[in-house]
């Protein structure tokens, strides 16, 4: 028995880090996939590789799932390259400017390395030590970025959906604790529940209506807000919904305020919204995903004021922070409210512990075991400096600013935002003599062949029932050149398939 487990530990050796053929093997391997990912990566300006769903679910098929007796990680590495490497999405690619996908900061990739290599948990302080006390020290910061009063706090998140749950999570046993004096937690919703309601803008992100459903309100519990002409919640239209839901005697309980919506980048007016939400006793959660990274910036900084005076923000660095996927964040101004996700476990995190002072992060969070994500953050701010994230939140800014600009100049385009807010720009191939029916056909055929071509990846998106594309210009190295050839790309492919259509 011993000599069977003596061979055992003598085979499973390399596969640990707690021996020195383990290290070996460790830093052997990093160097096989640094160089398979190299590979990819030199020269490769194109956004994708151009293969279709199907060709890539057939190649797939012939990617085998498990070995018997293993094999060499070349190999393995090699076949990795061939059927997936080669054929993903390259977010470092200046025309890949289609969704909120960022490029990664290569001090956040070093850092999943060391996050993936010491495999903290963040849930107690007794599995993630140091990491407890470096993520509480980035929150503090973050929430003073914000400028949240003293006693904020927040935990880091997955990203929006999970970080607008919490918010509303939070807003809904607040407000049922304080109307009616009931622990949801312990007692369940009350029967006056089914009157409550949430007002957010009609181009909020859809997680606010996914929320409402998951915390058993359902989807009719949330109001939508027209927006005005720049695509912002309408102050006045609020106003009225308010009066009417009195008159219904209705609850709203919360509003959500979008500091950066999906499509055209558009901030609400938080600061208008905040003095609603006081005036009323609502609580503000601000979904800043997108438009929080403008709380670094020089030139925009502006754009987010109100954000100091939300309940509770969503922020998301895997967006414009340019942080691997996932990691976000979700603050609140005051801690106490955490009080409404809190569990013990005595295997866990037990009361005692809390009393001693121990930190145990899974208090304040509806994850259990969690990564040390927010490492990530804080080796980028380190590497990289405040000032250098400033210039490049800045610059993908501008970039659109001038982006729209000159579309907005070219015969047969269209832009819905002239002046985007962010770095997110809506705009049409809309020839003149063309139906709005053709136009739309002509702007999908030209974002698929784009895509199938490699050539530019652009999302594609409706507004009032027509087909748009849509530029999200994150990568601080995308230039305007490449809008022009990208220009010059729609309006060869517009004519093309203009002419088949005749």
């Amino acid at each position: 028995m011993i000599e069977t487990l003596k061979k055992a530990d003598f085979a499973y050796a390399p596969f640990f880090l707690n021996n020195e053929e383990g290290i070996h093997n460790y830093t052997r391997s990093l160097k096989i996939i640094e160089n398979t990912l190299a590979d990819f990566l030199k020269g490769n300006d194109s956004p994708y590789s151009g293969k279709k769903p199907h060709e890539l679910e057939a190649r797939l098929n012939e990617l085998s799932i498990a070995s018997i007796k293993g094999e060499t990680l070349e190999s393995v590495a090699a076949e990795l390259a061939e059927f997936v490497i080669n054929d993903s999405m390259n977010v470092h690619s200046p025309t890949c400017i289609g969704h909120l996908h960022c490029p990664t900061l290569i001090p956040a990739v070093a850092a999943e390395m060391i996050i993936s290599t010491l495999n903290q948990s963040m849930d107690s302080w007794d599995q993630s030590s140091t990491a407890t006390f470096v993520e509480e020290r980035l929150i503090k910061w973050l929430c003073n970025q914000a400028g949240l009063p003293e006693k904020a706090d927040g935990v880091f998140t997955s990203g929006g959906t999970q970080s607008n749950y919490m918010g509303l999570l939070l807003a809904r046993d607040a407000y049922c604790k304080r109307v009616w004096d009931v622990d949801v937690q312990q007692h369940g919703l009350p029967a006056d529940s089914k009157k409550l309601r949430i007002l957010c803008s009609e181009a909020a992100h859809f997680t606010v209506r996914k929320s409402a459903a998951q915390l058993g309100l359902g989807e009719q519990a949330v109001i939508t807000i027209k927006t005005d002409a720049n695509h912002r919640l309408s102050i006045d239209e609020m106003n009225q919904q308010l009066k009417l839901l009195k008159e219904q005697d209705l609850l709203p309980f919360a509003i959500v305020a979008t500091c950066g919506t999906t499509d055209f980048g558009s901030i609400d007016p938080m600061a208008d919204l905040a003095e609603i939400a006081r005036a009323n006793g609502i609580w503000l959660h601000i979904d800043a995903a997108y438009g929080g990274a403008m709380m670094l910036s020089r030139n925009f900084r502006e754009s987010v004021k109100g954000m100091e005076s939300a309940d509770s923000i969503t922020v998301d660095f895997h967006k414009l922070f340019y942080q691997p996927i996932s990691c976000g964040a979700f603050l609140v101004s005051d801690r106490d409210h955490f009080q409404y996700i809190q569990h013990h476990a005595d295997y866990l995190n037990p009361e005692e512990d809390e009393e001693e002072g121990m930190v145990h992060l899974v208090n304040k969070s509806i994850q259990t075991t969690r990564r040390f994500d927010a490492l990530k953050l804080w080796m980028s701010l380190k590497v990289v400096g405040l000032d250098t994230f400033a210039e490049m939140i800045d610059y993908t800014c501008h970039l659109a600013g001038d982006a729209a600009a000159m579309i907005d100049k070219e015969d047969g385009f269209r832009v819905l935002n002239s002046h985007p807010e962010l770095n997110a720009v809506v705009f049409r191939y809309d020839p003149e003599g063309v139906s709005a029916q053709l136009a739309d056909q002509l702007n999908k055929q030209i974002q698929q062949e784009l895509l199938n071509s490699g050539r530019a990846f652009l999302a594609k998106t409706r507004f009032e029932g027509q087909v748009y594309l849509k530029m999200t210009l994150l990568n601080p190295m995308t230039r305007l050149e490449h809008i022009e050839d990208i220009l010059g790309e729609i309006r060869v492919l517009g004519e093309m398939f203009n002419m088949m259509e005749e």
